[in-house]
């Protein structure tokens, strides 16, 4: 894993973002978590991942308005890192001459640090929560979120955000424990600020444009 970068955080932190335009600059390639997720719940089996599997057998209202956001936390199953072992497998397959930048609220830090056998190859991106409604409410479609089609809209979507907030919460507590770097993404700093920081905490130096400049240990 000494070619791979490591993007985790909560949701509405950037995370796609900095990893698209690292890749661009340094003309690595990415793995984005979320696209993987399809895959990955049908190569587990019930009792390789219990709770994806109980959540893939809920409704909607089950799922987002019928359980608190502590439950909510506490059974989410990528919140547990079921299925992380299937990111490693993939990019274990994946060709090693480039590096490849992981981005996604699926990288636990717990997970993630034994894999780390370069320094500066990982950091957490941490919204906080008004910088999160901003970030969503920004991404908005014309057909709204999947909470629309919930029968509280509201109240799942007050669920969502209580429950991401504790979640970041968790990751700030771990990254924190572990030793591992992470910033606060709150809005006082640009993209372009956003991008230098990462890129400082990747021991990277700067390229225009894609090209083979990496960080130490590369």
């Amino acid at each position: 894993m000494r070619n791979v970068y490591w993007i985790g955080g909560g949701s509405g932190a950037g995370k796609s973002t900095m990893a698209r335009r690292l890749a661009d600059r340094y003309g690595w390639r990415r793995y984005v978590t979320d696209d993987a997720m399809a895959d990955h719940a049908r190569r587990t089996t019930a009792e390789e991942a219990p709770f994806l599997h109980a959540f893939m057998a809920m409704d909607l209202d089950e799922r987002w308005v019928d359980r608190s956001p502590e439950t909510m936390l506490e059974t989410f199953h990528w919140f547990r890192g079921e299925a992380f072992g299937l990111i490693v497998e993939d990019l274990a397959r994946a060709p090693r001459d480039t590096p490849v930048v992981v981005e996604g609220f699926r990288l636990l830090p717990h997970l993630v640090k034994p894999l780390l056998t370069e320094p500066g190859h990982a950091v957490w991106l941490l919204p906080t929560p008004d910088f999160r409604h901003v970030a969503f409410a920004s991404r908005a479609s014309p057909g709204g979120r999947f909470t629309q089609r919930t029968g509280d809209p509201g109240r799942a979507e007050h669920n969502l955000a209580v429950r991401d907030a504790l979640f970041t919460e968790r990751l700030r507590e771990e990254t924190t424990r572990l030793g591992l770097p992470s910033l606060t993404v709150d809005g006082t700093i640009t993209e372009d600020e956003l991008v230098e920081r990462v890129s400082e905490v990747f021991r990277l130096r700067h390229a225009e444009g894609p090209g083979p400049a990496r960080g130490p240990g590369s």
